[in-house]
């Protein structure tokens, strides 16, 4: 058996990995696989653990007759051809669940972080420009009392909001479906998108990049906005038209912006890399030690059980073994 891992993971998978019987490839290199290298290196690879910036479409499983499984190192999946791969007897799975807190935490980070415009208090004092004390400086806006709007009320989105409660904060979710328990537990409100985009101060995305949600967040959806209010995104880049949204930051449709994640990831719309009212990470929603490492082991499972026989636990196209 052959397995390639596309970027170095931590090594808890890569143990688990190592300490199977079969023949181990890893890109020792700290960057993505171009497309080419992608289709030379897995040639003859029977399982891929792969980054969400693997382009893994039709022509690729092809390609690789005698692959079995795609693994996916994250929860996102919009990176693989998902019919594709259960027509060529391809089994994709990601690694959902563990990461849930740990996103939640980082979208309430940049949350904090853009009302209280840290990131330009942090520049302005390394400047040399803090002289002391001042009635009115770097004002920024409260978080407490405020309303929390939730685009996609699954598990990261759900996370986020129950942290509103020590805010004191009232909680609107837009969502495909009522999710009753959520409700009780938080007092959310579930609303239609265009009266969470007119109510919120702080709108928060945790949907998955499908045909519908891409640029679910256009110019329309901003002009709906309140002028102080804060647009979050841990979820995927094509959600929000990065270029409208440089528009609307420049012209003050909106208060703030704060990203993980990028229209054309990893390049960021160069209207938006001088603009103050925006906070821009890299992509770090799951970076902590304990998620990525439990992430490594996850992928690395769905491998050896795939490898061995065995339906491995998150699979994300199991119609496959319905066939």
């Amino acid at each position: 058996m052959k397995i390639l891992v596309t970027r170095k993971i931590p090594e808890p998978g890569l143990r688990k990995l190592k300490n199977f019987n079969a023949q181990l490839t890893i890109n020792q290199e700290d960057r993505n696989l171009k497309h080419e290298e992608l289709n030379n290196l897995a040639s003859d690879a029977d399982a891929v653990l792969a980054m969400l910036a693997d382009n893994i479409d039709a022509d690729f499983l092809k390609s690789h007759p005698g692959l079995k499984i795609i693994a996916n190192y994250a929860v996102g999946f919009n990176n693989v051809d998902i019919e594709a791969a259960t027509n060529n007897n391809v089994v994709v799975t990601n690694t959902p669940g563990v990461l849930t807190d740990t996103t939640a935490d980082l979208a309430w980070s940049l949350l904090m972080a853009i009302s209280r415009r840290v990131v330009e208090a942090d520049k302005y004092t390394r400047a040399g420009k803090f002289k002391g004390w001042a009635p009115e400086l770097h004002f920024g806006s409260d978080i407490y009392g405020k309303t929390l709007g939730i685009i996609g009320a699954g598990r990261i989105g759900q996370a986020t909001a129950r942290r509103a409660a020590g805010f004191d904060m009232k909680v609107l979710y837009h969502s495909r479906s009522q999710k009753e328990d959520f409700e009780k537990e938080t007092g959310a409100l579930k609303v239609g998108l265009d009266n969470l985009l007119k109510e919120s101060d702080f709108v928060s995305l945790h949907v998955p990049l499908t045909d519908e949600t891409h640029y679910m967040i256009d110019a329309d959806e901003l002009r709906l906005m309140k002028n102080n209010a804060f647009l979050i995104n841990t979820a995927r880049g094509p959600v929000i038209n990065e270029k409208i949204l440089a528009r609307a930051l420049q012209e003050n449709w909106i208060a703030g912006a704060a990203l993980d994640v990028f229209e054309e990831e990893p390049k960021v719309h160069p209207q938006l890399l001088n603009l103050d009212n925006v906070i821009l990470t890299p992509h770090i929603g799951s970076a902590t030690d304990k998620t990525r490492n439990k992430m490594a082991e996850m992928a690395a499972e769905s491998i050896i059980d795939v490898l061995s026989g065995q339906k491995p636990e998150n699979v994300v196209n199991s119609n496959i073994y319905d066939k």
